[in-house]
């Protein structure tokens, strides 16, 4: 099967279904995640599709957001590679945000027994993962609680966020782009990480690959405001050297 013809095909199953993901179609199609993936770069310049994590919807759809259940099970052991290498960048006896993700939630899962941190976080899950910890002094900031993510939201978070000075934040995203910045699907949650980002000293991006080059519909920062990206070796060489000319380490693991 030619290009246009698979790209053909990927377009009617985005719109019959409301969304395709990488590996599916690279099994369907009997291709690389790669090319899968150049595919939907080429229909979402022809404005056909959006990209999102892990695949794509049909375009006019920047609002879809998985679940917590699928964003898990997405990209599992590249996610488990990025929290396991995060854990280096863990202050010693210091202050940390984990912010609502499926990678930052690894991390809270994947911390030793021996940590003594002081930890906040506006995630349910995150929060039940570390309440029996006994090195962490763990602060849960309150709020709105939206279902989709088990994140709390609106004003309560935000002015529990500006009495916050940490030494480093775990952030997630949706999606990043040296052009568009970071983003994520609900300005609810924009608004959280947003003030997360101003109350740590230190920010580290934990996000897939697939996530690069990816567009939502709340922008809650600049690519420039990352210190650190942690991300899996999927990432290619041009997109890497185009997020470090923003300013931004890079880890590739």
């Amino acid at each position: 099967m030619y290009a246009p013809e698979r790209q053909q095909e990927i377009l009617r199953l985005a719109r019959e279904s409301g969304r395709v993901d990488v590996l599916s179609l690279a099994e369907e199609f009997q291709v690389t995640a790669e090319t899968v993936r150049r595919d939907l770069k080429a229909l979402d310049r022809a404005g056909l599709v959006r990209r999102v994590h892990g695949g794509a919807i049909p375009a006019g759809r920047l609002d879809f957001e998985p679940d917590l259940a699928e964003r898990e099970s997405t990209a599992a052991d590249e996610k488990d590679r990025i929290a396991h290498a995060a854990l280096a960048e863990l202050p010693a006896d210091g202050s940390v945000i984990l912010d609502a993700g499926s990678t930052v939630a690894r991390v809270a899962a994947d911390l030793p027994l021996d940590s003594a941190l002081t930890v906040v976080t506006h995630s349910l899950p995150t929060a039940a993962r570390l309440a029996d910890h006994p090195g962490i002094q763990l602060h849960l900031i309150g709020g709105r609680v939206r279902h989709r993510t088990r994140a709390a939201v609106d004003a309560w978070a935000l002015r529990a966020y500006g009495e916050v000075r940490a030494d480093v934040l775990f952030l997630a995203a949706n999606g990043y782009s040296a052009a568009h910045g970071l983003t994520t699907p609900d300005l609810a949650e924009a608004a959280v990480k947003r003030a997360a980002i101003a109350a740590a000293r230190r920010v580290v991006l934990l996000a897939d690959s697939a996530k690069c080059g990816e567009e939502h519909f709340a922008r809650f920062g600049d690519l420039a405001e990352v210190d650190l990206l942690i991300t899996d070796s999927g990432l290619s060489d041009a997109d890497a050297s185009t997020v470090e000319k923003a300013g931004v380490e890079v880890r590739r693991v």
